[in-house]
């Protein structure tokens, strides 16, 4: 399985202390069926802890994730910050999607080499 970080995303989580090591972990726990949230359209909310405050004191992503296909981190949130996103909110990010997980791998590579996306190391899912 392929995981990748938009980019505003990867900025946001280098903030936030969120290394790719939280982030694998946290396609795992999807995979497993251990998420918050299924908003449809393929997104899912997942809490992902920071070191040293369990996930009580966690943020919240945003994932479009289709099961041993790809996952991409597409928004993320500090839970002091906002409770949740609104409605318009996820309705883009449910097109994001949608745009997100048919991208040929050509397409992929291109976003890559231009920034766009990063990948980060492949998840074995083990199924």
């Amino acid at each position: 399985m392929r995981v990748f970080k938009v980019k505003a995303f990867g900025k946001w989580a280098r903030k936030q202390g969120l290394g790719d090591k939280e982030l694998n972990g946290a396609i795992q726990e999807i995979s497993d069926g251990l998420f918050d949230a299924n908003l449809g359209g393929n997104v899912f909310k997942k809490r992902i802890a920071i070191k040293g405050q369990g996930k009580r004191g966690s943020t919240r992503t945003l994932i479009a994730f289709k099961i041993k296909d790809r996952a991409f981190f597409m928004y993320g949130f500090d839970k002091g910050a906002r409770s949740n996103i609104d409605r318009d909110e996820e309705k883009a990010l449910k097109i994001l999607s949608k745009t997100l997980l048919n991208w040929s791998d050509k397409e992929l590579s291109k976003r890559i080499d231009d920034g766009e996306l990063v990948e980060i190391m492949e998840v074995n899912d083990g199924r």
